[in-house]
């Protein structure tokens, strides 16, 4: 695959993750508010919480892979790295 296409999709992917963490934030806050002044109670919040938060969850490890951490180059990859910050 070529690289930068590669280095798209994980862009994107990061930035779909963030706008829905903002949007996750923001609409639970409001629920909360909804729920202390009208409901008296916190299910739908803790409803809503839940289930959305599958879902960012879901976008979260889509944006940030594991796969690099697991992988049985990760102590030669860190070193690579290592070494062109020293270089720089």
């Amino acid at each position: 695959m070529n690289l930068r296409k590669e280095a798209e999709r994980r862009v994107d992917a990061k930035i779909d993750f963030q706008e829905n963490l903002y949007k996750y934030l923001i609409v639970n806050l409001i629920i909360a508010v909804i729920s202390i002044y009208f409901l008296q109670s916190f299910w739908l919040l803790f409803f809503v919480m839940f289930f959305w938060g599958i879902g960012v969850l879901e976008k979260f490890f889509k944006a940030y892979p594991f796969k690099d951490i697991v992988s049985p180059n990760y102590r030669e990859n860190m070193i690579q790295k290592e070494i062109s910050k020293m270089g720089d």
